[in-house]
Order: structure tokens, then C-alpha cells, then sequence
């Protein structure tokens, strides 16, 4: 008759502590890869809003960015803002500038789209319909969530491309035309892919799709 061998307490221990780091290592692996768990999707047809026609939803990939638009404010932005969305031409175009918890920017409709992505030149392009006059009279304050129009170093070179903010941004106001704001959504925006050493970003996040709520 064999004679069974009982593991001792030390070696019952180092087994537990075996399959809980293979457990916390499992666990781990899917918290990381799934950047989104913790994000929640909002869905606008289950919210209610007072002004429905100046609503956009951007979608990413971590969920909706329901944004309200302030054509009081910047009618010319706004109206650009607008056809721009509603013709599509946001979808699958890069967030081609992020700093982690400040800023994320996209709209290069002519050298950020997923499908013609142009290192050399994102950030320059342009949508064709030409640039507009800056709208920064009106008071604005840009606090996080704030949409505004990027511009280059010079005011009324509006165009296509535009920016959220993460945080607070005083030094704005005045300086960039004012979009809209982000009403629900913004943690999903934290999400967009950024890099540590520079604010370009190589193999970016893309927009899924930019609507309005009505057409």
C-alpha cells in the first residue's frame, strides 16, 4: 500500500499565493487591455435637453461626447461647426494632438482621415471650405469640457479643426472662437491615446462618428 504524502502548511501557502498572483495577473491583463471598463456610455435618446437642434454627438471609442453648441455666442463657428458634422466629414479623422488631461484636437480633414494619415503634414490640412473670422467678443468662460475652434498663430484662420478641453483653461478666453461644451461624456475623451514625449501622436485614436441630434 502507497503511502500518501500530505503537503505541509508552507508548501498549501506557496500554492494559494501561485494561484492568486495568477488570478491578479489574469485580472490585471483585461482591466488594462479594456481602457474603457469604467467608462460609462451615455445614450442621448434616454436624456432630455432644452435646445435638442444644438446638440452633436461624438462618438469614440470608449463611448458618446454629447456636446451643446453656442450659436449665440459664434454664429459663424457654429454654422461652420454644423455642416461640417453633418456632412460626415469628422468620421474616422484623427485625434492627432493630446496632452493627457488638458487637451485632445482633431479635425485635419485633409491630412488626419484613418484611410490617407499623414504624419508629415496633420495638423495643417484643411477642409476646403475655407478659414473664417474669429468669434472671441462675445464673454466666454472655458472651463473643462469647453469646444473651440484651433487656429494658427494668426486670428480668422479658422477652418475644420477643433479642440476640448480636460481642464480649466482661463488663458483661452478671448483668444479661441468658442464652440459649445461637453455635457456628458467627458471621461471617454480622457481615454483618447496620448504620448509622454510629445503632443503628436503616433498611430492615433480615431472619431468613430460626429452627428448632430437633429438634423
Amino acid at each position: 500500500m502507497i503511502e500518501q504524502i500530505k503537503p505541509s502548511r508552507s508548501e498549501k501557502v506557496i500554492f494559494i499565493f501561485i494561484i492568486l498572483l495568477a488570478l491578479f495577473s489574469i485580472t490585471s491583463f483585461f482591466l488594462i487591455k479594456d481602457k474603457c471598463l469604467f467608462v460609462k456610455n451615455h445614450d442621448p435618446s434616454e436624456l432630455k435637453f432644452e435646445n435638442p437642434q444644438n446638440i452633436a454627438i461624438l462618438n469614440v471609442d470608449c463611448g458618446n461626447v454629447i456636446i451643446e453648441l453656442y450659436p449665440e455666442t459664434s454664429p459663424i463657428a457654429v454654422e461652420r461647426f454644423k455642416t461640417l458634422i453633418r456632412t460626415k466629414a469628422y468620421d474616422n479623422v484623427a485625434f492627432h494632438r493630446v496632452i493627457k488631461d488638458k487637451l485632445v484636437q482633431a479635425g485635419d480633414l485633409e491630412f488626419g482621415k484613418k484611410d490617407n494619415l499623414d504624419y508629415g503634414k496633420i495638423g495643417t490640412g484643411k477642409s476646403g471650405l475655407g478659414t473664417i473670422k474669429s468669434e472671441i467678443d462675445n464673454p466666454f468662460d472655458y472651463k473643462k469640457g469647453s469646444v473651440g475652434f484651433s487656429r494658427t498663430s494668426k486670428f480668422d484662420t479658422e477652418d475644420s479643426q477643433f479642440f476640448i478641453i480636460l481642464d480649466d483653461e482661463p488663458l483661452y478666453e478671448g483668444e479661441y472662437t468658442p464652440l459649445g461644451k461637453v455635457l456628458y461624456g467627458l471621461d471617454a475623451l480622457k481615454k483618447i491615446k496620448y504620448l509622454d514625449k510629445s503632443v503628436y501622436v503616433l498611430r492615433p485614436d480615431f472619431i468613430n462618428t460626429f452627428r448632430m441630434l437633429i438634423n
